[in-house]
């Protein structure tokens, strides 16, 4: 699955990944995702980096190892919390 939840608002995400969940339920999924809260549950996530394997794990023990899926979650966190402002004129 590519991105299986990109264009989907965040309550509709929710019912996506639970729906997922269910049929996946023994078998193998290979995910690929930019969301990360979307792979936390995962048994392995592989990291790439250049084409390369780089770090793999699970969402606790990557961040654990304090590597480069540490930093990408530090920067998905904080993105997570961006707003826009509404612009005021002077």
């Amino acid at each position: 699955l590519d991105e299986a939840t990109a264009f989907a608002d965040p309550d509709n995400e929710v019912r996506v990944q639970q729906a997922l969940s269910a049929l996946s339920k023994g078998k193998t999924v290979i995910m690929i995702a930019h969301r990360l809260s979307s792979i936390t549950d995962a048994d392995c996530i592989y990291v790439l980096q250049d084409g390369e394997i780089v770090e793999s794990g699970t969402h606790s023990g990557l961040i654990e190892r304090n590597g480069i899926f540490t930093k990408m979650w530090k920067n998905y966190s904080e993105a997570a919390e961006w707003k826009i402002a509404k612009e005021v004129n002077a």
